[in-house]
């Protein structure tokens, strides 16, 4: 099979896969936040943001490592894939067993430091489980990935139907996702089975190789942890005044960023994909090559976020309300801030992953910590004035700042500058869908489901109108 080829199958398989998982993870927020309510929820979003700073420091870079090391001509995938799943095991169990200790000093109710201990095994699985996911994208089979997330995210959904029928509760909720993450992992690790026969490897030896290549990686990762994940963290904990409660306020912003949290997987499923083809020619010395890649990714994305970013302004609080029900009509205007942050995400992941290509992560380490301080130092300002208005207007300038810094690396070390045709051309076609979107609100009465499919059509049609998105190239996508 062609190389083009491979990557058209894997991106329609991740695509199509991943618009099910999207409608699974949807499902599972809607009965989640309707069954938790806006106090709940909060309850949830903290036990989840806090547990999350241990899962990614423990990542230490590995998941992106593991990428670039067997994509590399000659590489000993089972030398590589075993170290790295050791390391990761290790780093992995310290990280996760400190959580639930580390909780103890916040000012937490017992009810969520349990919850800290529970969920931490759920993250366990999700750190071995990525591990796997380098392999699948360096042979270009992330379709088997995408089986086995489709199908821990309805293990998800059956479980939280359950515990919402028997009224299990939060630990019920929690206890229902170890067991879709466990799920997740035993099918992954099946699928795995055939490229290769993994075995854990303590070469301490090559474990320092291996750290000596991801440091940089994990102090940029640790760094973005920081100003992304801060703001729910903060929330949760600074004093002030709150006519509904601090818990009730982190639950409406947690659900609009949970909304977030699944639209951003594209673009990382998009630079998953295309990351050991964009290492591979750079290591060739393809630079045309690479360029044509990187060209065709950005405008990809671009198809995507402008209409998303645009559109989203007209529908946040019906999206809201379909998602996490009426409780949560408020986060529809969370939403639309924070639909900006992820707008900057889909433009700045691409960038970030060529970073990476090109071997350049030391060089951006800099703009990270600069954009961690910053933006701690603009929640504590913001967020006891504006709670979660102020933070999502600090995660906008985070996610700009390091789109752009990723952005200037890329031209810097590989002369790219992306062409503009294609996102002018979208955003063009994003405002005509913008203006039908306005009607069919204001003068049609539409619901939301009838709303979204008019924009769409809207929005592709008018694109093709304008040769942003050409016809010969969605028959050839087709046809492969």
């Amino acid at each position: 099979m062609k190389l083009s080829t491979k990557v058209a199958y894997n991106a329609i398989v991740q695509t199509a896969s991943k618009f099910v998982s999207t409608l699974l993870g949807l499902a599972a927020i809607a009965m989640i936040t309707r069954y938790l309510g806006q106090t709940g929820f909060g309850q949830y979003t903290t036990i989840i943001t806090f547990i999350s700073f241990f899962a990614v420091i423990a990542d230490l870079g590995l998941t992106l490592v593991t990428v670039q090391m067997i994509s590399k001509p000659g590489a000993d995938e089972n030398k590589i894939l075993g170290n790295l799943l050791a390391l990761r095991l290790i780093s992995a169990v310290i990280l996760l067993g400190v959580a639930p200790l580390a909780s103890l000093f916040f000012p937490y109710s017992w009810e969520i430091k349990i919850g800290i201990f529970i969920t931490a095994f759920a993250f366990l699985f999700t750190a071995l489980g990525q591990i796997l996911i380098g392999l699948f994208q360096k042979n270009l089979r992330m379709d088997k990935a995408a089986m086995a997330e489709v199908a821990g995210r309805i293990l998800l959904v059956i479980g939280f139907f359950i515990v919402i029928r028997y009224n299990y509760g939060l630990s019920g909720i929690l206890i229902a996702t170890v067991l879709a993450n466990g799920a997740g992992f035993f099918l992954q690790y099946l699928f795995a089975l055939p490229f290769l026969r993994i075995k854990l490897q303590f070469d301490f030896a090559y474990w320092g190789k291996i750290v000596k290549k991801s440091w940089p990686l994990a102090t940029t990762i640790i760094l973005n942890l920081i100003y992304l994940r801060t703001d729910t963290l903060l929330l949760s904990v600074i004093p002030r005044k709150s006519d509904i409660g601090i818990l009730a306020e982190v639950g409406l912003y947690g659900a609009a960023y949970k909304v977030i949290d699944v639209l951003i997987t594209l673009p990382f499923m998009f630079a998953g994909i295309i990351l050991p083809i964009l290492t591979a020619r750079w290591a060739a010395k393809n630079e045309e090559g690479f360029a044509l890649v990187l060209q065709k990714s950005f405008d990809a994305m671009m198809i995507i976020a402008i209409p998303m970013v645009i559109g989203t302004q007209f529908v946040a609080d019906r999206v809201m309300t379909v998602v996490a029900g009426s409780d949560f009509v408020v986060s529809g205007e969370i939403l639309k801030l924070l639909i900006v942050a992820c707008g900057a995400i889909f433009f700045g992941n691409i960038f970030a992953h060529a970073v990476i290509a090109i071997d350049r992560q030391k060089n951006i380490i800099g703009a990270y910590f600069f954009t961690a301080i910053t933006s701690v130092i603009g929640y504590l300002i913001f967020i006891p004035r504006f709670t979660y208005y102020g933070a999502a207007w600090v995660t906008i300038y985070s996610e700009i700042l390091i789109a752009g810094a990723s952005f200037y690396l890329v031209w810097k070390y590989a002369n790219f500058l992306p062409k503009l045709e294609v996102l002018l051309k979208a955003t063009f076609a994003s405002l005509a869908m913008g203006g039908a979107t306005y009607l069919t609100i204001n003068y049609w009465q539409l619901n939301l489901l009838a709303i979204l499919a008019i924009a769409t059509i809207v929005y592709f049609l008018v694109l093709l109108l304008i040769g942003g998105l050409k016809k010969e190239d969605l028959l050839m996508l087709i046809n492969k």
